[in-house]
Formats: structure tokens, sequence, C-alpha cells
């Protein structure tokens, strides 16, 4: 396991607690280093959204929490937020949850010219993921092609 993933489920393994009580869910925890900076992020949401004072009482008690495990070498800035409109759907859980919602794929290697595509989550598995257009069709993408899928979201 990279220190990366080490740092990460040590993070869930102590927010599980902090959150249970509240109704609140971890929704992801990514450790990423961006500019000189290291972020420890952690993404939480219940049914309906999470607010600011959900994510300050959160990150105070991570805060404390982490001070006092205090496991992670380099500095770092805690962030505490919810995971967005246009959440990223990183794990199973996430693609679990989002089936018949409206998603956009973009793959790292275009198909036919194409690199993004959008339309409904209908199924997934280990090595695919399956939409259906807008105009019904069905498309197929290999897991390992896709560079990102997240909800798509209309204003």
């Amino acid at each position: 396991m990279s220190k990366r993933e080490t740092y990460e489920a040590k993070t869930e393994n102590l927010l599980e607690p902090i959150v249970r009580p509240l109704g609140i869910e971890i929704y992801d925890v990514e450790y990423v280093k961006e500019g000189s900076d290291f972020y420890l992020r952690a993404y939480i949401d219940k049914p309906e959204g999470v607010n600011i004072l959900d994510c300050e009482t959160v990150s105070r008690a991570l805060s404390d929490a982490l001070d006092k495990d205090d496991f992670i070498e380099e500095a770092y800035i805690l962030e505490v937020s919810s995971p967005g409109l246009g959440r990223t759907l990183k794990k199973d859980k996430h693609l679990a949850k989002s089936i018949g919602e409206q998603v956009e794929i973009k793959l790292f290697k275009a198909v036919d010219k194409v690199k993004e595509f959008a339309g409904e989550l209908k199924s997934f598995d280990e090595k695919q993921i399956t939409i259906v257009s807008e105009e019904g069709e069905e498309l197929t993408f290999q897991r390992a092609d896709v560079a990102l899928i997240r909800l798509a979201f209309d204003f």
C-alpha cells in the first residue's frame, strides 16, 4: 500500500466514528499534492445534503483526531466538504448509487475522434461501464479507458 493509500485509509478509519452519529457518510478521502502543498480532503454527504455546519463540525473533530494520532509526516491542509453536484464517481459504491442517473464520461483516448460522452448510467462491473445516450444508444466503455466519470448536472 502506498503512503497516499495508507493516509487515506487511516483517515477514513478516524472519520467513521465521527460521522456515523451525525447521520453523515464518508463519500471519499484523498491525499494529494498540488503545487508545493499537500491536501487531505474528506468528502462527506447525507441524503439531504451537507451544510457548512456539518463540514465545520466534522473538520474540527477530524482535526483533533489527526493531531492525536499524528501519522501524516508532511505538513498538509485539511479540507472537509461536500462532493458537490458534479461529483466524481470513483468507487463502485458511487457507481451503484448512481445507476439511472445522468453521467459524463471522459476517456483517456478518443473513440472515433470523441473523448467525452454523456448518458444514463445503466450498469457497471469490474471491467466495464455502460451508459445509454440521449439517442437511446447503449455505449460500453472499458474501465481502464475511463479517465473520469461524474454526475452530470443542468442549471
